[in-house]
C-alpha cells in the first residue's frame, strides 16, 4: 500500500504509518504522482476533482484536521473513496486559543510591547487600560465541539455568561451546554462582549459576519474568528474596527492565508493576527495525527473508520 502525506504530521503517527505502508512525504519528489497512491492525507492542500481522477487506486483520502472545503468530497463519492476527518482531536487547542487571544485584546498585549519596543517612559498608561472578562458575555456563533469547550473554560475560569447562535443544533444541546439560545444573531451579538465565531466554511456562511451584524455590537465588544477565512467579511470588520464600533478583534484564519503583509487589518493596533494556529500545539498535533493515521489504515484494511466526512 502506498499513501501520500502532503504535508508534516507529528513524527509519532507518521512512523506508525510507515511501519503499515509504503509512505512518501512531503519532501519527496515523487510524492507529486499520486497514480500509485492508495490513499492521501492532507492539511492544507487541495485535493481537486482533476486529483482524484487521476489517482485509480486512491481509496481512502484523510484530512489532518476538521474542515473539508479544500477537498472535492463529491468526485471522491463518486469515484467511492472514503473521506475521513479529525472532529473531535484539536477541540481542546483552538478552545484554548481562542480564549488566549480574547485575553490578548481585553489586556492590549500587542499595544503593550508596541509601546515597550518604542521607549516607554512611564507604567501603566492609562490608554493601555484592559478589561476583565469575569462576570463579561460571550456570545457563541456556531455551538460545535470547539464552541462548547470554549464556553466550558470561561464559565468555570471568569464567570462569564454564555449564549449562543446555532440554527442546527437541538434545544437540548443549548440546554445540556448551559448556553442560552438565540434564535438569530441579531438578538445575540448586541448582548454580547466577546463574539466568538466557530463555523463550518460553506456558501451560507460566506459573508456570515459582515457590515450589517458588526453594526450590531454592543460599545467595547471584541470578536475573534478561528473558523475559516471568509465566514468573517474582512473589508467590513477593519471598517468597524477603524470606526470603534469594535474594541478589538483577532483572527487565526483569512480569506488568503498566509495574508500578504500590507493586509489592512494587520495594520491596525487592536487587531491581532495569528498563522491558522489553533490546532498547532504538540498534543493536538499528535492527536490528529494519530486518528487521521489509525483512520485511513482502517479503509486500507477493509474496516470501518471511526470518523467518515459524512456531509
Amino acid at each position: 500500500m502506498q499513501v501520500i502525506v502532503t504535508e508534516p504530521i507529528h513524527p509519532v503517527p507518521l512512523a506508525r504509518l510507515r511501519e503499515a505502508a509504503e509512505v512518501l512525504t512531503w519532501d519527496d519528489p515523487r510524492a507529486a504522482d499520486w497514480s500509485r497512491a492508495d490513499a492521501v492525507i492532507v492539511r492544507a492542500a487541495p485535493v481537486t476533482r482533476e486529483r482524484i481522477m487521476a489517482a485509480p487506486r486512491l481509496k481512502a483520502i484523510g484530512k489532518h484536521g476538521v474542515g473539508v472545503n479544500a477537498i472535492d468530497v463529491g468526485a471522491a463519492r463518486e469515484r467511492g473513496i472514503a473521506v475521513v476527518y479529525t472532529p473531535t482531536a484539536n477541540v481542546n487547542s483552538v478552545a484554548e486559543l481562542v480564549v488566549a487571544l480574547a485575553l490578548a485584546l481585553a489586556r492590549k498585549l500587542p499595544a503593550n510591547t508596541a509601546a515597550l519596543a518604542a521607549g516607554a517612559t512611564r507604567l501603566s498608561p492609562p490608554e493601555l487600560t484592559g478589561l476583565e472578562l469575569g462576570g463579561k458575555s460571550l456570545g457563541l456563533v456556531g455551538l460545535g465541539r470547539i464552541a462548547r469547550r470554549t464556553a466550558e473554560i470561561v464559565r468555570e475560569g471568569f464567570g462569564m455568561e454564555v449564549s449562543g447562535y446555532d440554527p442546527f443544533v437541538p434545544d437540548e444541546v443549548f440546554a445540556q451546554a448551559g448556553i442560552a439560545r438565540h434564535g438569530d444573531l441579531a438578538s445575540l451579538i448586541p448582548v454580547s462582549d466577546v463574539i466568538s465565531v466557530s463555523v463550518p466554511y460553506t456558501p451560507q456562511t460566506r459573508g456570515l459576519i459582515g457590515t450589517a451584524e458588526l453594526a450590531l455590537c454592543r460599545p467595547g465588544a471584541l470578536l475573534i474568528n478561528t473558523a475559516r477565512g471568509g465566514v468573517v467579511d474582512e473589508t467590513a470588520l477593519c471598517e468597524a474596527l477603524r470606526a470603534g464600533r469594535l474594541a478589538g478583534a483577532a483572527c487565526d484564519v483569512f480569506e488568503s492565508e498566509p495574508p500578504p503583509p500590507d493586509h489592512p487589518l494587520l495594520r491596525l493596533p487592536n487587531f491581532v493576527g495569528t498563522l491558522h494556529v489553533g490546532a498547532s500545539t504538540d498534543a493536538a498535533l499528535q492527536r490528529v495525527g494519530s486518528i487521521v493515521v489509525r483512520d485511513v489504515l482502517a479503509v486500507l484494511h477493509g474496516e470501518a473508520p471511526e470518523f467518515p466526512y459524512a456531509a
